[in-house]
């Protein structure tokens, strides 16, 4: 099968899967000109759907907010910044280990060593994943990497299973997905197996566009698409609300 089938495959998986939670895609553009980024949160409690995303604009950092303030009932896991950047590294994440791996880099140390120092979300019975995501400018060994930390069958018994995908070169037009989710579920099941193709499209307002469309319409909150120059590795994000 070739990889451009396989990725329509399961982009068509992705549309009709009615809870994969936070999701990640990390790739490059299709004239192979940028590296790419998309990050979506979905929520089923009214606390989760209370939000959205929010450009810094000073830093150019990316944060969640809370769309009705009175709404809010419990920040934990909720409110964090999902992406942050240094002149030589790109990284986005489902929580608040942005805060972790962009501290530690800016120290000396790496996406691997920040991310030790983490694990699943404290949310029992489901034990969300941690999953993040890294570009690097100068890349050597890798173009990017992916990242989860997770249980084993939602249950703490076996500790942290720590997984690290490294990919030492991007595909034109595509990218390497992951979620926090399997489906829906009670427990949720965690994502499960490795990194799986998906496509990027012609530019960031279409794949904006066709992401939003292909997630679940009662369950997705806000998504964002990073469009990174590979030379320069200034970024253009764009972001969708559900909440206006």
């Amino acid at each position: 099968m070739k990889y451009t089938d396989e990725a329509k495959q399961n982009f068509k998986a992705l549309s009709n899967n009615p809870y994969p939670g936070r999701g990640i895609v990390l790739g490059e553009s299709a004239d192979g000109k940028s590296y790419v980024q998309v990050y979506w949160i979905m929520g089923r409690s009214v606390n989760s759907r209370n939000r959205v995303f929010e450009m810094e604009a000073k830093t150019g950092f990316m944060k969640t907010k809370a769309f009705d303030e009175s709404k809010l009932t419990d920040p934990h896991l909720i409110i964090y910044y999902p992406a942050r950047h240094t002149a030589d590294v790109q990284i986005i994440t489902n929580g608040d280990q942005t805060d972790t791996i962009y501290n530690a880099i800016k120290l000396g140390g790496t996406f691997e060593s920040a991310l030790a120092t983490r694990q699943y979300e404290d949310d029992a019975p489901n034990f969300t994943p941690r999953i993040s995501g890294i570009h690097y400018k100068n890349a050597q060994p890798a173009v990017y990497k992916l990242s989860i930390l997770k249980s084993r069958n939602n249950s703490e018994e076996a500790g942290c299973e720590r997984m690290t995908f490294e990919y030492e070169k991007a595909l034109p037009g595509l990218g390497h997905f992951i979620s926090t989710y399997e489906t829906d579920g009670s427990p949720i099941p965690s994502f499960n197996g490795f990194p799986k193709l998906m496509p990027i499209f012609d530019n960031a307002e279409d794949t904006l566009k066709k992401y939003w469309a292909a997630l679940n319409k009662d369950n997705k909150v806000s998504l964002m698409v990073k469009w990174i120059d590979k030379k320069t590795f200034k970024a253009k994000t764009l972001i969708v609300n559900k909440n206006k």
